[in-house]
Parts: structure tokens; C-alpha cells; sequence
């Protein structure tokens, strides 16, 4: 069994909060693949559902973002399970919006709700990190991370968030490379090599000109409805 957690604050307030995409992305998982209905345990709203032949509890915590541990832990006990069947997806502020990146372990990033994850489970479950972007300067993150997204986001965060419900299943079988390498194929399509511009065509050869002399093809050469290549 996997506990499939995403991070955010309760309530309408902060429902389009860029921290907020955790709750998103599971969101989108719950309705790509099925899940029950929400209901309340834990601390936290909770459905069920299968991924890749494996049960899966899809958690998000209602105690907001600084204390995410606490519901996350009593899930873990309550089931006997270990960290390493923990996936969390929560905002990235050091990567590019659309860009993700899936590692189990590591530090927190100075993410208040890993802080609190680590502090409840320890440190070896796996984090799934969903770029949101950075403002560029230090003193414009608060402001930042606690803002709603834009309207302009609204074109890469449909097809992020569609792209990590469409592979959820391969995070669930524990195939992060292909999980974060078929995401970020259908974020950032590779360009049809039939559709990039064709480079120009080649000038007429020379011909000779019966006196030695190399000319042009005759001007008065019938044109053709098709092209040469």
C-alpha cells in the first residue's frame, strides 16, 4: 500500500495558492483514475483508489502546511507502513514552472511542510517537486509563494497537472525516470521534425552556353506545378 500525499493549506482562501499544487495534483489523480469519494480521517481528506495494481490512500493533510506531519504520521501507523511507501508532491520554488523533479530523500529544502513531514516520518520518503517558479529576487518570495497563480500559468499548470495524473501510475510502480521523463514530454512536446522550416533550395546549376561560357538555366524554362525535392 502507498500513501499518496499532497501539500497545501485548507480552505477556499488559499484553494489557487501556488503551494497549493500538491492538493492539485492529487486532486487531478483521484479524478484521472477513479479514486472513492473524499471523506475525513487522519486529519486529513482522504480517497481510495488503485494505481499500477497497487492500493494507494490519497492523503491531504487539513492541518495547514507547517504541521502536514502530523496527519501524514498517523496514517503511516495506523497502516504499519514505512516512509519509503510515502510519495509526497508539494511546490518547488528553485524549479522552472512545469519542470519536476522525483528523488526519495534529501533535505527540506527550507519547505515548511518537508520540515514538518521529517520531523513526524523521517527523511526517506519519496518527494515528488512541482516547479512554481521563482520571483528572481529574495525579498519577492514570501509575497510570491503565498500569491494565487496567474492567469497566464493556467497554460502550463492544465498540462502539468494532466501530465502527472496521466503517469501517476508509473510513480506508483516506482519508475521515477520514466514518471518525470514522460511528464515532461507531454509539458514540453518535442518539435515535429516534418514542421521545422526546410532550409533554402539550391540555385539552378550552371549550363554551358555553346561558347564556353557557363550561364544560367534559360529564363524561358517551363515552370512546374511541383516542387524539385
Amino acid at each position: 500500500m502507498l500513501l499518496l500525499v499532497g501539500l497545501g493549506n485548507p480552505g477556499p482562501r488559499y484553494a489557487d495558492n501556488r503551494p497549493n499544487i500538491g492538493f492539485m495534483a492529487v486532486d487531478a489523480i483521484v479524478r484521472r483514475h477513479s479514486f472513492s469519494p473524499w471523506r475525513s480521517r487522519f486529519q486529513a481528506d482522504c480517497a481510495e483508489g488503485v494505481l499500477g495494481g497497487e492500493k494507494v490512500l490519497a492523503l491531504k493533510p487539513q492541518t495547514y502546511m507547517n504541521e502536514s506531519g502530523r496527519a501524514v504520521g498517523e496514517a503511516l501507523r495506523f497502516y504499519k507502513l514505512a516512509p519509503e511507501n510515502v510519495i509526497v508532491l508539494y511546490d518547488e520554488i528553485d524549479l522552472a514552472p512545469g519542470k519536476i523533479r522525483v528523488k526519495q530523500g534529501g533535505g527540506t529544502g527550507g519547505h515548511n511542510g518537508i520540515r514538518s513531514l521529517e520531523a513526524h516520518i523521517g527523511k526517506e520518503f519519496w518527494r515528488v517537486r512541482l516547479g512554481v517558479g521563482h520571483p528572481g529576487h529574495k525579498e519577492l518570495v514570501h509575497g510570491h509563494v503565498l500569491s494565487d497563480f496567474a492567469k497566464a500559468d493556467k497554460v502550463w499548470l492544465d498540462k502539468l497537472l494532466d501530465a502527472v495524473a496521466t503517469e501517476s501510475t508509473a510513480l506508483a510502480e516506482g519508475d521515477a525516470p520514466r514518471f518525470m521523463s514522460r511528464v515532461a514530454e507531454i509539458v514540453n512536446p518535442p518539435r515535429n521534425k516534418d514542421l521545422a522550416p526546410k532550409p533554402p533550395r539550391k540555385p539552378p546549376e550552371s549550363v554551358e552556353d555553346g561558347t564556353g561560357t557557363p550561364s544560367r538555366a534559360p529564363a524561358s524554362a517551363p515552370p512546374t506545378s511541383k516542387s524539385d525535392d
